[in-house]
């Protein structure tokens, strides 16, 4: 049997240590620009609102949509990173900052994602993987893939979510990330408790969305957090599931990442979309996650100079890959 392949294998100590080093200023800087890139959207739409032709405004506020929605994978994956503590040096700014300013913003929470996470690293593709779901039923056809397409865009797969989260800060459900629904027995638990429950889960996501929203009333121009929420339940749907194709889908049970991962190129559109931060070097990431996203470009280089890793597929590719062929059969003679 053939010895599985370590970190060691593949990287010197000097290497190893080089690329697993963290950076305050790296953390500081990937959340400022994300919430810079946020406000100069809002900023545009304002002012096309303001100046524009409807027809030119609608333009802007679509452009501004997908801008927004990219973002909020991008706050998702800053939580993501920070689950790793590889988002900054500091460890209470990985656990603090990126929840106050990632998470909670876009109804998540870092102390209930990083266990849930992590639990995904250890069992990768496995029965016990949190996120299987996500992925186990890929590939699928072509009509399968746009319904679930038409879906996201439509609002459908967003609205969906939101009840979720919401039965899972009345804890009725199980917390999760994925589509594995578990509900919790209501048991004996009177409404006030559940009430109780809501109020202390949903706590911080009513808080800064109140802030986001008071800054935007504040510049004259409120309605803007309309936008907000609808890039939330329509593109930001989209790229999350996207992004889940690219990293495990159609790949092996096995217990490499090297052949559980996906690894995907990314050209500006992608990274604006659905691979912020460098979160489409995936096979990287899996194989030492401690790496913060600002040096895995590095480390894929070194890892292709070695001929560990195959050339990525673009995520154009990849969703071809994902989608069943119909056959054809020969007429009989």
């Amino acid at each position: 049997m053939n010895r599985k392949i370590t970190i060691k294998d593949l990287f010197t100590k000097e290497e190893i240590t080089s690329l697993t080093q963290a950076s305050d200023l790296h953390g500081t800087w990937a959340v400022a620009s994300t919430w810079a890139v946020i406000a100069i959207a809002f900023a545009l739409v304002g002012l096309s609102w303001d100046y524009l032709p409807w027809w030119a405004n609608a333009i802007v506020c679509l452009f501004a949509l997908i801008v927004i929605a990219g973002r909020q994978l991008c706050l998702a994956i800053l939580m993501h990173d920070a689950a790793h503590y590889s988002l900054f040096k500091t460890k209470w700014l990985n656990t603090h900052l990126t929840d106050w300013l990632c998470a909670r913003p876009i109804w998540n929470h870092l102390g209930k994602y990083r266990p849930y996470h992590l639990k995904h690293h250890a069992k990768t593709s496995q029965v016990e993987d949190p996120d299987l779901g996500l992925v186990s039923h890929f590939p699928i056809s072509r009509r399968s893939l746009l319904r679930k397409f038409l879906r996201d865009l439509s609002g459908l797969t967003g609205i969906k979510f939101l009840l979720g989260r919401l039965l899972m800060d009345l804890e009725l459900l199980e917390w999760s990330v994925n589509n594995d629904i578990k509900p919790i027995p209501k048991g004996n638990r009177s409404v006030w408790v559940l009430i109780k429950n809501l109020i202390k889960n949903s706590f911080g996501m009513v808080l800064t969305n109140f802030i986001i929203f008071g800054i935007l009333w504040l510049s004259g121009h409120p309605y803007l957090y309309a936008l907000w929420v609808l890039a939330y339940i329509t593109p930001f749907p989209l790229f999350i599931r996207i992004r889940s194709m690219a990293e495990h889908a159609g790949l092996e049970r096995s217990h490499s990442a090297l052949t559980n991962t996906r690894t995907t190129r990314a050209g500006w559109i992608a990274r604006a979309c659905v691979a912020p931060i460098h979160v489409n070097y995936h096979i990287e990431h899996h194989l030492m996650a401690s790496v913060p996203h600002q040096h895995l470009a590095r480390m894929h280089t070194l890892l292709r100079e070695r001929n560990a890793v195959p050339q990525p597929p673009s995520y154009i590719e990849v969703i071809q890959q994902l989608v069943i062929k119909p056959t054809t059969q020969k007429p009989k003679n």
